[in-house]
């Protein structure tokens, strides 16, 4: 497993969806999750300290995990297949640990409200992390770094399936401010 923070909350120019963009604690590798508006705004305001008059989905439900004497040890990008992200929120209840299966971005609200902790499991990353030239801001991608000789061969069908839910939003995206210190939480 990897340990994850939470880089920054994007939004797509060309489909106004947004993204969330987790980066591998100690590393520049950044693992891009799709995630809806909704989910999207309950992770920046908590990011970003705002109050809301009354409790969100995602404050309830880390005010239930609380008051049945229950604590969130820590969330888990478990998998993905088909294009689709795979989470798990670990609680701790009573000595025993329980693994409630959630979407991502359900996942990583309740991480923000909590302060848990979040991983990934390595061959998630593997399969949907970016490398980033911290230089030029752009996606590293396989191949084509000056240093390496570009292996000649098709690319198998699986690949670019895998591949599918990411390819048009990296080449797309403008990550200049990612790694500064000054980078907000949000960028629209």
């Amino acid at each position: 497993m990897l340990e994850l923070i939470i880089d920054s909350i994007r939004v797509s120019l060309m489909n106004y969806q947004r993204v969330v963009i987790l980066r591998v604690k100690d590393a520049d590798k950044y693992l891009p999750i799709w995630i809806g508006p909704t989910e999207a705004d309950a992770i920046a305001l908590k990011l970003q300290d705002v109050d809301v008059p009354r409790p969100l989905t995602h404050d309830l439900l880390g005010a239930i995990i609380t008051s049945l004497g229950a604590t969130v040890e820590h969330i888990l990008v478990s998998d993905l297949s088909d294009d689709t992200f795979y989470a798990k929120i670990v609680l701790k209840l009573n000595g025993s640990t329980l693994e409630i299966d959630s979407r991502p971005s359900d996942a990583l609200a309740l991480a923000v409200r909590t302060k848990a902790p979040i991983f990934a499991e390595s061959s998630v990353v593997e399969k949907a992390g970016v490398q980033m030239d911290m230089e030029s801001g752009k996606p590293v991608i396989p191949g084509q770094e000056t240093n390496e000789v570009r292996e000649d061969r098709p690319v198998r069908e699986e690949e670019l399936k895998g591949l599918s839910a990411f390819q048009d939003f990296i080449g797309q995206l403008d990550l200049e401010d990612i790694g500064s210190e000054d980078n907000p939480s949000t960028n629209n």
